[in-house]
């Protein structure tokens, strides 16, 4: 059954319908949530009061306009940007969850290396300012175009373009020091082309 059929369903009081389109989508939200907001508690909060929302609002969906999924991430990040501007705390490293485990196979040294430089990487990333920070994660995380990207954030291509841009200079910047024996590749331009 499709997504919208469902929300027809579960807006009706259809408690299955309701969890089959939780379970179908619940895990996209809260990696979204949680890469933007770095806090395992918050992005539960914010994957929660995403189909909060949708369960007693669903004509705020409109199909014609953009897939359930591209609505949800909309949502999700009209919520954090929410979160941002009520808290004025700063959110801890050790909130974060950890690295999916590496290979057995591969040797400690290695797994620690490769587990300080995610720990890097998700820091500068959580650093990045919001909106260079989301349309970086939507891109490179979550794989959705640029045209869906746009829709999500309310913006063109050309601004999300530009957003990735400096966000991409801007972590190039932090690991170039890092990185000077070993260069790091820029993605080839079609890959813009999503």
């Amino acid at each position: 059954m499709t997504d919208e059929g469902l929300l027809k369903k579960a807006s009706r009081g259809d408690e299955a319908a309701f969890l089959l389109l939780y379970e179908r989508h619940r895990e996209v939200v809260f990696r979204f949530a949680y890469r933007m907001l770095a806090c395992v508690e918050s992005a539960e909060d914010v994957t929660h009061d995403c189909f909060v929302s949708l369960i007693k609002q669903p004509l705020r969906f409109d199909p014609t306009r953009a897939s359930l999924r591209t609505y949800l991430y909309a949502t999700v990040r009209n919520l954090a940007a929410k979160r941002f501007r009520q808290s004025t705390n700063e959110v801890a490293m050790d909130d974060l969850f950890e690295e999916p485990q590496l290979p057995d196979a591969q040797a400690p040294l290695g797994k620690l290396l490769d587990e300080e430089l995610s720990a890097e990487v998700r820091k500068a990333v959580a650093n990045l300012p919001a909106l260079q920070r989301e349309a970086l994660i939507l891109f490179e995380y979550e794989e959705l175009s640029l045209a869906e990207i746009a829709t999500i954030v309310g913006a063109d291509v050309g601004a999300v373009k530009a957003r990735l841009y400096r966000a991409r200079e801007q972590l190039r910047r932090i690991f170039a020091s890092r990185f000077a024996s070993n260069p790091v590749i820029v993605p080839p331009r079609e890959k813009y082309q999503r």
